[in-house]
């Protein structure tokens, strides 16, 4: 069966997306679908970041010192909340080196910043890869809850980072910033550029 594989100038082949991939992750046609899922994703990150910014207490550290010191001890039966022990073995240096005095503060405006940057479409996709880095550490510290769910979100967004802020301030910063592989001296590739291989 022949295909065709698209080589730029440079000599590269450049692997087309399936129509399908292209559809859900590159059209604007699904920037709606996205927009939905996006503000979800971002009002989950906006109200559990401002519940710690206006509760009062989680600024102090003392609530993710729980956490952390709930996370890394190992019961003498059944298993430990922490599955890993490098991440325990992690876990327990921050407690014991004190960062919980500052990390709290990290978790708290980073739960926030990904929520508004998220529900405005501002640079969807770098917001989404911290919201799922988030979701990660929570369930490796043996916090499942929602994570698994919003972390699979999360990730969908990281994939439809082109589309998912068309409704959004995406529409203009990405052009404005520019991508960092576009280049306008390179436009996409001609007819004449496009080779037939086996």
């Amino acid at each position: 069966m022949a295909s065709e594989n698209i080589v730029d100038r440079r000599g590269e082949v450049i692997i087309p997306d399936p129509p399908l991939a292209r559809f859900l992750f590159a059209s604007t046609k699904m920037a709606w679908v996205w927009l939905i899922v996006r503000v979800f994703l971002g009002w989950q990150w906006l109200e559990s970041g401002w519940g710690k910014i206006s509760g009062g207490t989680w600024a102090s550290g003392e609530a993710l010192k729980g956490f952390w010191t709930n996370a890394v001890q190992v019961p003498e039966q059944g298993r430990p909340p922490i599955a890993y022990g490098w991440y325990r073995d992690f876990i327990q240096f921050m407690l014991d080196n004190g960062w919980y005095t500052w990390f709290a503060n990290v978790v708290m405006w980073g739960e926030t910043l990904i929520g508004i940057a998220l529900i405005v479409g501002a640079l969807t996709g770098i917001a989404a890869f911290f919201g799922a880095t988030m979701n990660w550490n929570f369930i490796m510290a043996g916090s499942a809850s929602t994570n698994g769910f919003l972390l699979v979100l999360a990730f969908l967004i990281v994939l439809a980072w082109k589309n998912a802020g068309w409704f959004g301030l995406d529409r203009w910063l990405l052009p404005l910033l520019g991508t960092p592989w576009y280049r306008p001296e390179d436009p996409p590739p001609t007819q004449s550029q496009r080779v037939g291989s086996d």
